[in-house]
């Protein structure tokens, strides 16, 4: 039985960011601090650690969803 929660989705994406500070509305880009603030809840939720190249990949808030879903799928 896999306990492992699903990928995250781009709301719970916004919502890590927000933990961070507040983000203007329909903001898209994700800025270095942000990036290591995401990374960071991702390695605690799902204890798996990305490569640079996928780092690098995740620029805005659609990268991150696509990135994570790739990583998180293929890590079960």
């Amino acid at each position: 039985m896999n306990s492992t929660p699903p990928p995250p989705g781009r709301d719970e994406i916004i919502t890590w960011l927000t933990g961070l500070g507040e983000r203007p509305p329909g903001a898209e880009r994700i800025d270095s601090m942000e990036l290591a603030w995401l990374v960071h809840q991702v390695e605690q939720r799902y204890g798996v650690e990305l490569s640079d190249d996928q780092l690098e990949r995740m620029t805005t808030v659609d990268d991150a969803v696509a990135v994570l879903a790739e990583v998180l799928t293929s890590h079960v």
